[in-house]
């Protein structure tokens, strides 16, 4: 008698496990890819699955519309889903091009909205045009072991690449193949036809959820704000002036922290986003220190100065371009000419900063707060250096270089001196134009 009534408390009370299991709340992470595939879209991604995976989500669903993008980004986070270990749903919501069709190839399950696509994959360079074989090869191989991965037919995932292949029944020779949303179900490359995420959850039987969408926090934000070509452009300029006036005023150090803030803040959000590599980086101090030899150790403006500028402000554009070292097949052109104007627009204006503005900086009240404005007077101590009056105008010849400061020789006594920025080698005829008490102001005769 007690045995069935165990029995029936038993078979009583087990169905309250199942429904409780039913119950549990299912955490769900969206993402979305809405832009051309590239290095910032490739850290999103990364961002995203590691935080489904510091946060415990049950399920990743990415919401898709791209046109493609950087192969090489793609396979990134191609090679992040196919490892990741929960289930990631891709929604195809208009368009899943090129590269984009081979992220949605390596999801679990691909679901697509009304009047969607998905194929296209032929690789094209920066300008349009189709690339050579080799990267064309390349894109079939691993469309082709995705496919496989997933249980696609991977000889379509293949003929979204190359025109070549002709499968039958589906693409003729000299078309690759793009599916709409009834073709990608028929031939096993959509799982569904669905309109929201909602209804992807249902069709997977997941009726107790709560979805949040992946946002990127402030840092990632201040991150986008430098990556703005214009405010590289700003930096760029921060970085060249700093160094300029710095080395005219040396020892204030106002100058050269701000250069080496800019340096960092122009630097920190390319590399971080993998578009600046660690050689494009070390491009850019190799040239830092050319300038250097130059300017301090070797006279005159020869050819250690010229490899220098050449270096420095190649390497300020290639660090904005995602190149692959010195290949530019898949930079758009208009990433180009925007890094570019980036660049000579900071150098235009450096150069008119130089020309109009270093007078007009000493007498700022900015300068004045850093710079040493107290009078040595004899009568506190000071031991002042005064030069002759007499010498305005006298010639003499450079002692050292001029680059500005240096030294003059004049009627065999040797003087202070330095150029309104004009530089004078070694033993030139040199003119006093002003004296300044301390220090002649001089230029060529």
């Amino acid at each position: 008698m007690k045995s069935n009534i165990l029995k029936v408390l038993l078979f009583s009370v087990l169905p309250l496990f199942f429904i409780n299991a039913n119950d549990k709340e299912t955490k769900v992470l969206v993402g979305e890819i809405k832009s051309n595939i590239d290095p910032r879209t490739n850290r999103y991604t990364k961002l995203l699955l590691e935080e489904a995976s510091e946060k415990d989500y049950d399920v990743i669903i990415i919401e898709m519309d791209t046109y493609g993008g950087a192969v090489n980004d793609a396979d990134d986070i191609r090679t992040r889903i196919l490892d990741f270990e929960k289930p990631i749903y891709v929604w195809i919501n208009k368009d899943a091009a090129s590269a984009g069709a081979l992220i949605s190839i390596a999801t679990d399950s691909i679901y697509m909205s009304s009047g969607a696509s998905i194929g296209a994959a032929t690789v094209v360079t920066g300008d349009g045009t189709q690339a050579p074989d080799k990267y064309q090869s390349y894109m079939r191989s691993i469309m082709r072991s995705t496919a496989e991965a997933k249980g696609r037919d991977p000889k379509i995932a293949e003929a979204m690449v190359d025109e070549d292949i002709e499968v039958d029944s589906i693409s003729a020779e000299g078309k690759v193949i793009t599916f709409s949303t009834q073709e990608a179900i028929k031939f096993g490359f959509c799982d569904a036809e669905l309109n929201s995420i909602e209804e992807i959850l249902e069709r997977q039987n997941i009726n107790n959820y709560n979805i949040t969408k992946y946002e990127l926090d402030s840092t990632e934000d201040i991150i986008s704000f430098f990556l703005n070509p214009v405010v590289s452009s700003v930096l760029i300029l921060l970085i060249l002036g700093g160094l300029y006036f710095e080395m005219q005023t040396p020892g204030v150090g106002f100058p050269i922290i701000a250069s080496i803030t800019a340096l960092i803040l122009y630097l920190v959000p390319y590399y971080l986003n993998g578009v600046a590599e660690n050689w494009e980086i070390l491009l850019f101090f190799i040239g830092i220190i050319f300038i250097a030899l130059e300017v301090f150790v070797i006279p005159g403006f020869g050819v250690f100065g010229v490899i220098g500028l050449f270096a420095s402000l190649s390497s300020l554009i290639l660090i904005m371009l995602n190149n692959d070292m010195f290949d530019f097949t898949f930079v758009l052109s208009r990433d180009l000419i925007a890094s570019s104007l980036s660049v000579f627009i900071s150098v235009f204006s450096f150069g008119l900063l130089v020309l109009f503005g270093g007078i007009k900086l000493t007498d700022s009240k900015a300068f004045k707060k850093i710079a040493l404005n107290e009078t040595q007077e004899t009568s506190k101590g000071y031991v002042s250096k005064k030069y002759p009056d007499n010498l305005l105008n006298m010639k003499g010849k450079s002692f050292t270089v001029l680059r500005p400061s240096g030294k003059v020789i004049i009627d065999e006594n040797i003087y202070d001196a330095s150029t309104s920025g004009e530089y004078i080698d070694k033993n030139k005829n040199v003119i006093v134009t002003n004296n300044e008490g301390s220090s002649l102001k001089v230029k060529k005769a």
